[in-house]
């Protein structure tokens, strides 16, 4: 452990917050516009120390790692021959950081560097947290739902039976989903959405690190469902926020990346819930994932036609 700093005009919380280090780290495909905003705002204020900011781009195709080569410098690049997935990205990057703190943004997420610090200020003064998140608003101001419970397998079943949807409120039926979430106060949750997700590396090197058997979705809900499993807390704070774009990269192939999300629900599903005694639920949500596949697949086609004739 290193040694503590000694600061003689300092109260020991501004001396201890002055002396964090976060390690941003952002995985880009093909987003070199939200990027190049996202960089603009994070280099917008000085804070110190610096915030160490490290892109790794999956082998885009728009030109997005020259970008950040010749327009943000002190950036650390991170360019990959062809695209490795999210979580391999992810993992890279972290390899790469030295900071205290580990803060996975996505590129479409603008947020600036104090918000950064304020809310690393509150990770080192929560020490049994393993990770915190923010309020994420949409552009035009309004609340993003960003807060889900855990997949667990009865939680998934009223969801895909529609009793979730019935009743929107209950904390019994809604128990993944969490339709009835108050944004606007903080507290401790299960799976906020990874788009911020500040984590301490006390945590990551006591957790390990985003599991590449989750190439794009479900990598970090696995991570903070481990975390959950060895007593660390995750929290929400809704007194800070960013603005979150939201599903820039994976608009680019909707398709495939919602059947990838489906894949990845499932493979978590194997992976925490293998007792024979969940295997109902895990063919019922199969079953509905393939149905609803079906469905958006024929309406798209039909969609085609009509545009067509």
């Amino acid at each position: 452990m290193r040694p503590e700093p000694i600061c003689w005009f300092k109260s020991w919380s501004s001396c201890w917050a002055s002396t964090m280090q976060v390690s941003v780290i952002i995985v880009n495909w093909n987003t070199a516009g939200f990027l190049r905003s996202a960089l603009n705002l994070l280099y917008s204020e000085p804070v110190d120390p610096p915030l160490e900011i490290i892109v790794v781009d999956n082998a885009s195709s728009d030109g997005s790692a020259e970008m950040v080569a010749g327009e943000f410098p002190a950036a650390i690049l991170i360019a990959n021959g062809r695209n490795e997935g999210y979580a391999k990205a992810c993992n890279q990057g972290i390899a790469r950081a030295n900071g205290e703190y580990i803060l996975l943004l996505n590129p479409d997420v603008e947020v600036k560097p104090s918000t950064i610090v304020r809310t690393a200020q509150w990770l080192s003064r929560n020490p049994d947290n393993a990770a915190v998140a923010i309020r994420l608003l949409s552009p035009d101001g309004s609340v993003q739902h960003s807060v889900r419970g855990f997949p667990r397998p009865m939680a998934l079943f009223w969801e895909v039976n529609g009793f979730a949807k019935i009743y929107l409120k209950s904390r019994f039926f809604g128990a993944y989903r969490q339709r009835y979430f108050n944004y606007s106060r903080s507290s401790e949750v299960e799976q906020p959405m990874g788009s911020f997700l500040l984590i301490r590396r006390e945590a990551l090197n006591a957790i390990g690190l985003l599991d590449e058997e989750f190439p794009i979705f479900f990598n970090e809900v696995d991570w903070l469902y481990r975390a959950h499993r060895l007593g660390w807390k995750i929290y929400y704070l809704a007194d800070e926020s960013a603005i979150h774009y939201g599903g820039a990269a994976t608009r680019l192939v909707a398709p495939a990346m919602a059947w990838e999300s489906r894949c990845g629900l499932l493979k978590f599903y194997r992976k925490h819930y293998r007792s024979p005694l969940f295997a109902p639920v895990y063919w019922v949500v199969v079953i509905a994932s393939w149905l609803q596949a079906v469905w958006v697949s024929r309406k798209r086609a039909h969609e085609a036609v009509g545009k067509a004739g």
